[in-house]
């Protein structure tokens, strides 16, 4: 048995290999970015996730039976762990599903997943894998490279680390997938599922803790203008824009001090202007004000800096969305079926 999804690249999707090469299609590296997203989908729903780098917080629990309840989490149930193997086999085809694509996945190259069961997938599996890959299509990106940040200063903005990765759509997507967010919320909560970790380190990673804005993007026009710096809150001036590590803005590494690097929190992609957006993660409630804040000071301007064009006439209500929405919309589709 075989299902598969129909999609479109709206930009170049990257999937680099251990020599970092772009030029060919590495199908894990779009396994991984589906399990990360597949990961916060199911935080977002009240379930709890391992880190599979992490000793001691992936999975398997080592003192149960391979099919005593607490053996593992809820993911690794569908994406596999130690001992206990993935459900499906992924390929990575053309849009006719006939041939394997080997090559780097360009814009506007249509191409399709399809995912082999090699063992019975539950059809709640199948819902949330499915508005997986929704929530990445409308309110994220796949594949690496997606923390490039646009930029339009002169000579500058067709610059490789200022290109947009990632974005899709999904042209087709097969039938019978769907289900209630009761239905989802029911099943990665269940009691079968390990638990019994601490994933306060990356607790943030959850749908629960998510934004996005569709229709605008964050830029850096000039050396002492950067509208994603503001965001992230680091001085704008590049001259300065080395300073205000934190965890929204990231980490950058200092081996000396013993510092690891850390990703920003903040994706934004400027073209194609009818997919462009901007999204990001934060860690309580309050940060999501903070955030908001400023996107309506580039909305507004104040304190010597011009309103943003990009955010002129931003309307925080209906544009700035919350994970919680997101979830509402994501499985609204399939309740009013």
């Amino acid at each position: 048995m075989k299902r598969e999804w129909q999609l479109e690249a709206l930009t170049p999707i990257y999937t680099g290999d251990a020599n970092r090469s772009y030029k060919r299609l590495v199908p894990s590296g779009i396994m991984g970015s589906l399990r990360w997203w597949f990961e916060v989908l199911v935080r977002g729903l009240g379930g709890k996730v391992c880190d599979p780098t992490v000793e001691g917080v992936r999975c398997p629990e080592n003192n149960k039976q391979l099919h005593e309840p607490g053996h593992h989490c809820v993911v690794c149930e569908l994406f596999g762990c130690t001992g206990w193997a993935r459900k499906f086999r992924l390929m990575v085809l053309d849009e006719n599903g006939q041939r394997v694509i080997q090559d780097q996945i360009q814009e506007g190259q249509k191409f399709t997943l399809r995912f082999i069961l090699l063992r019975t997938i539950a059809p709640e599996e199948w819902c949330l894998l499915d508005a997986t890959l929704r929530l990445i299509a409308n309110y994220g990106a796949i594949g690496g490279k997606t923390v490039f940040k646009p930029s339009e200063e002169s000579n500058r903005q067709n610059a490789r680390h200022h290109e947009d990765f990632g974005l899709i759509a999904i042209e087709q997507r097969p039938e019978g997938v769907g289900c209630s967010r009761a239905a989802a919320e029911a099943y990665v909560r269940d009691t079968r599922w390990r638990r019994d970790f601490s994933d306060a380190a990356f607790a943030w990673a959850s749908l629960q803790n998510f934004w996005c804005v569709k229709g605008r993007y964050l830029v850096r026009r000039d050396a002492d203008t950067s509208s994603f710096n503001l965001v992230i809150g680091r001085p704008e001036s590049k001259s300065q824009s080395s300073q205000g590590d934190s965890w929204l803005a990231g980490r950058r590494p200092n081996r000396q001090r013993g510092i690891k690097p850390e990703s920003k929190k903040v994706f934004s992609f400027k073209e194609p202007k009818n997919a462009c957006r901007t999204f990001g993660f934060v860690q309580n409630e309050q940060e999501f004000f903070q955030v908001l804040n400023k996107l309506i000071t580039l909305r507004d301007g104040g304190n010597g800096r011009q309103p943003d064009r990009v955010w002129d006439s931003f309307k925080p209500d209906s544009e700035f969305l919350k994970g919680e929405q997101i979830l509402e919309r994501l499985f609204k589709q399939e309740e009013d079926a």
